[in-house]
């Protein structure tokens, strides 16, 4: 049996990781700047993490949501509190795109409209209504195509209040800071905005932390630079630091019934000492705190590199923009320099999404590398 080939592959064979470095099957050692689309939140094999997991691997890993789960109740409390949202409730599911279409079921049922607003550059996800709402249609089929969504520029708040008058916007979607569209973000004032405006027209604001929550931004949520209280936040791939988990966040607004939302594998025991990990050590090593001052230090170093023309982002959610395609350097940084980094639709940008333990030399080493690559390439 082969793979079903989907994915372009590089020759590499990663066999171990600590930190932010990562050991292929050669022994070469190299720097990840990439998490895995964002999911390495506190460091890969964290020895406290490990800890974590293996003790309750050896105790009990799985069983289902029929049954009291004592870590469930204990990872709700946690993320309340850390978070700041202690009124919220938590919905676990597995991944983020389970997040996403959840959060759009759920403002459906509550304001039994089904019409969808998001925005130009959106990623949400590949399953069915996620996918819809991500502005991309090579990757939507004829079947998601069936979901009943506009897509709007970001910061034109005229646009979408005009929308949402027609009154059949079930709610909107939108990423704090888009990943995959290339780290564009909504102004302070336009996100003010949005959250009254949507408050006025009885819509659900959803606010897609996928991959900028979880302290990537500096504070644990993105949204949360901005002042704003959405309905729903959904959130996964800084969760469980590599092990599958994902969730929602529901403002007090929702009312819970049997059978609203279900998951098979979400809230897991194992997926839960994880997620009760991550948490544990984000606080205690003020790893929000360093997102925010690496990143003052990575807007201020990288300015000795002239051919960038913008660095985007926020906190160790970055990208730096080149005014030509990105493909060759970032090759030669991974092949050559042995530097992850990512990739996104603006195929002039490289995306810098760290773990969130990086340090200050790991970002000298970056920029060393980058001015000699860009150099081998003229």
């Amino acid at each position: 049996m082969n793979l079903f080939d989907v994915y372009p592959l590089y020759n590499i064979t990663p066999v171990k990781a600590l930190g932010c470095k990562i050991i292929d099957n050669k022994g070469i050692e190299y720097l990840d700047l990439y998490s895995g689309h964002g999911v390495i939140s506190i460091g890969h094999t964290h020895p406290e993490y490990v800890a974590k997991v293996k003790e309750q691997l050896d105790n009990l890993s799985f069983y289902s949501n029929a049954i009291q789960n004592p870590l469930q109740v204990e990872l709700a409390e946690k993320l309340g509190k850390l978070s700041g949202l202690e009124e919220y409730s938590l919905f676990l599911c597995s991944s983020g795109a389970e997040a996403n279409e959840n959060a759009l079921k759920l403002a459906s049922f509550h304001t039994n409209k089904s019409r969808v607003i998001s925005f130009e550059n959106a990623f949400h996800g590949r399953t069915s209504a996620a996918v819809a709402t991500t502005d991309n249609p090579k990757i939507v089929a004829p079947m998601n195509a069936q979901q009943v969504v506009t897509f709007l520029p970001l910061n034109e708040i005229e646009l979408v209040e005009a929308e949402l008058k027609k009154g059949d916007v079930a709610s909107v979607i939108i990423e704090p800071i888009q990943g995959v569209g290339g780290l564009d973000q909504g102004t302070t004032e336009f996100f003010q905005a949005l959250e009254k405006v949507c408050n006025q027209y009885d819509v659900v604001l959803i606010l897609d932390e996928v991959q900028s929550g979880y302290g990537r931004s500096g504070k644990f949520f993105a949204h949360q630079h901005h002042g704003i209280r959405p309905d729903i936040i959904c959130m996964a791939k800084g969760m469980g630091n590599g092990f599958p988990i994902g969730g929602i966040l529901t403002s007090p607004k929702f009312k819970p019934s049997y059978g609203l939302l279900g998951t098979t594998f979400g809230g897991s025991h194992l997926a839960c000492a994880a997620g009760i990990s991550v948490l544990e050590i984000i606080e205690k090593e003020k790893l929000m705190d360093n997102a925010t001052k690496t990143a003052e230090y990575f807007f201020e170093a990288i300015k000795v590199v002239p051919e960038i023309i913008k660095v985007k982002g926020r906190g160790l959610m970055l990208g730096v923009e080149f005014d030509f395609d990105v493909s060759a350097l970032r090759k030669k940084m991974i092949m050559e320099k042995h530097i992850f980094t990512g990739s996104s639709s603006n195929k002039n940008l490289l995306r810098i999404l760290p773990p969130l333990t990086i340090k200050k030399a790991d970002i000298d080493t970056f920029i060393v590398a980058l001015q000699e690559s860009l150099e081998e390439l003229k």
